[in-house]
């Protein structure tokens, strides 16, 4: 394994780009590439890494695309074995590299590798958005080893293993670039959220593996993009994950989603109170979207092989509301 990618999608993030991309140019070794793919900024972003980073390789796409489409346009003109998909929020450490290509190159099966993902704001602990590595529980939703739901854990070395994950997080997402193209990128139908969770179950179904590599660290400014309190960050979520299991559940569809739609009924009253009418709006505008898109993905169900994928059979969202723990 070769050569390396650090790809960096951005839109409008001239503030993150300052803060954030000095680290990167700094511990990314010379011999590896970075790239910025622009989904068509108006803050002036491109021309400031032109004028101060003249090592960045610029894409530049003509509108916002989104993350998953974004990628998937910027991505078609880099040839690099490994890509490294990093988000603009990001601050990374001497050597973050070099334990994830060494892994790259002793596990030919192994296809996406995720590093530990710490809190920018909190380095003792682990970031909501990738931890150390994630997984879902039956309905779709996800967690992390070091997160479930927004319980987070400090980092006492109690993760520190390479191991095999279900998803990696898209913030700091390494992934072979053939098998990337392969198996068609990321769907754009998700524009952004869950995306990374579809594409690795995706693979997975096809034999792979997803891996977490605790010999690299990142520090990630969660939310850094959208907002937790956006709501259209609850609708993307909430839609997204039905995107996902219906796609790849191996499970009863009319059963799984009977279940589901009750335990997002509790989870939407329960958003009417503690964040408001906009988010449990969210969810029913997430659900609508769903219902609206559901030919194609039952398509999509019929046409490829689903098979069992080992997660947690419980409600992870039904145990944090009712037990807390």
């Amino acid at each position: 394994m070769k050569s390396l990618a650090v790809v960096i999608l951005n839109y409008n993030g001239i503030k993150l780009i300052k803060e954030f991309l000095p680290s990167v140019i700094k511990f990314t070794p010379k011999k590896y590439n970075i790239y910025l793919i622009d989904n068509g900024s108006s803050d002036g972003s491109v021309k400031f890494i032109r004028s101060n980073f003249k090592r960045v390789k610029i894409i530049e796409l003509d509108k916002n695309f989104g993350y998953a489409k974004g990628y998937n346009i910027g991505l078609k003109k880099i040839n690099d074995d490994v890509l490294c998909l990093l988000n603009n929020d990001v601050e990374v450490t001497e050597k973050w590299t070099e334990e994830i290509m060494i892994q790259f190159k002793n596990e030919k099966e192994t296809v996406v590798i995720q590093p530990k993902m710490k809190n920018y704001n909190k380095k003792d602990y682990f970031d909501y958005a990738g931890a150390s590595g994630g997984f879902l529980d039956r309905y779709g939703y996800a967690y992390c080893d070091g997160r479930v739901y927004n319980k987070i854990e400090k980092d006492n070395d109690q993760y520190n293993k390479i191991k095999k994950i279900f998803w990696a997080c898209g913030a700091c997402f390494f992934v072979r670039n053939n098998i990337f193209k392969k198996f068609g990128g990321f769907d754009e139908m998700f524009w952004s959220h869950y995306e990374e969770i579809d594409f690795c179950w995706r693979l997975q179904n096809k034999g792979f593996k997803i891996s977490f590599n605790p010999n690299s660290t990142i520090y990630h400014v969660n939310a850094g993009t959208l907002d937790s309190n956006n709501p259209n960050k609850t609708y993307l979520n909430y839609r997204n994950m039905l995107f996902t299991i219906t796609k790849n559940s191996k499970h009863n569809l009319f059963l799984l989603l009977f279940e589901k739609h009750f335990i997002d009924a509790i989870t939407a009253i329960y958003l009417l109170f503690t964040k408001g009418i906009s988010h449990f709006t969210a969810i029913i505008r997430a659900y609508f979207s769903f219902y609206k898109h559901i030919n194609l993905l039952i398509k999509y169900r019929r046409r490829n092989k689903r098979q069992i994928i080992h997660y947690k059979t419980r409600s992870v969202i039904c145990e944090y509301l009712f037990h807390k723990s």
